[in-house]
């Protein structure tokens, strides 16, 4: 299994999000999951906030494009991102 799969052109990524880092960064894998800190902390949705802002940057689509799927006051979070536009190259994810 893998922590990611596709859905038409869609990108769905099960994560494991460390709030609190020093900076933002993919950190390889965590069980069955992309593991990525997010120097925000978990409080009022800043983490969330900051991490679908850094997935947005990475994948090369407007923050719009990345929704919450669920998780939403979790570690273990489920994000879509629509139509990405570019894969970063450290995570080997491959286009269908």
């Amino acid at each position: 299994m893998s922590f990611y799969h596709w859905q038409d052109d869609d990108l769905l990524l099960d994560c494991h999000l460390q709030p609190g880092a020093k900076r933002a960064e993919f950190a390889g894998q965590h069980g069955e999951r992309l593991k990525i800190r997010i120097s925000a902390p978990p409080v009022d949705g800043k983490a969330n906030d900051a991490l679908i802002r850094f997935l947005a940057d990475a994948f090369a689509v407007s923050r719009q494009q990345v929704s919450l799927l669920s998780g939403q006051n979790s570690r273990q979070k489920r994000l879509r991102i629509q139509t990405p536009r570019q894969l970063p190259a450290e995570l080997g994810i491959q286009r269908r």
